[in-house]
């Protein structure tokens, strides 16, 4: 049986507008919308009610980073679903971040070496933790306030800077610590 998502909830997060336009300083490109739409490359999850939002460049890790949490806390027994994958849309809706996949592409997550697969997910989740995935070099060792938050349309969302190319397993246990840490999961 599946699990039944907390999102269903959230009638108010069914309606994200449309594509973008101009580019944010974040570099997600914005449109015009009144509601402060975006939209980029990246991927989004729903760990419980927490929304996971990945960036990084192609071939960084996003897709091997979100299957392998959604699969850690499914296997723990709790509910993990994929919001989507490759292109995500974020508005500002109350207050918070929301993520939405693509409509052409909801339901399916690349997988190197398996191809495009089918896998559980939901329309939207309320974004709380954005993973950058970036070159080490690139990373603050010992990272102040500014690198620990992020600016999205404009809400303020904490914000974990991993190392590209570090495999997605060390990369979910580092994520998990930090979300469990700050309280977010």
């Amino acid at each position: 049986m599946r699990s039944r998502s907390p999102f269903h909830r959230l009638a108010a997060v069914n309606s994200l507008s449309g594509d973008a336009g101009a580019k944010l300083s974040s570099g997600v490109a914005a449109s015009s919308s009144h509601n402060d739409a975006a939209s980029l490359h990246a991927n989004a999850i729903a760990l419980g009610e927490t929304g996971v939002l990945i960036r990084g460049g192609s071939g960084a890790g996003k897709s091997s980073l979100a299957a392998t949490l959604i699969a850690a806390v499914r296997q723990a027994g709790r509910f993990a679903a994929l919001i989507g994958d490759d292109r995500i849309r974020l508005s500002l809706q109350n207050g918070r971040l929301v993520a939405r996949g693509h409509p052409a592409i909801r339901g399916m997550i690349e997988l190197r070496g398996q191809g495009i697969v089918p896998m559980p997910h939901e329309p939207a989740a309320i974004v709380r933790l954005v993973v950058d995935l970036l070159p080490e070099a690139d990373i603050a060792r010992y990272p102040d306030d500014n690198d620990r938050e992020i600016a999205l349309c404009g809400a303020k969302v904490s914000r974990l800077a991993l190392p590209k190319g570090r495999s997605s397993s060390d990369c979910a246990v580092l994520v998990m610590m930090y979300l469990q840490h700050a309280g977010i999961f």
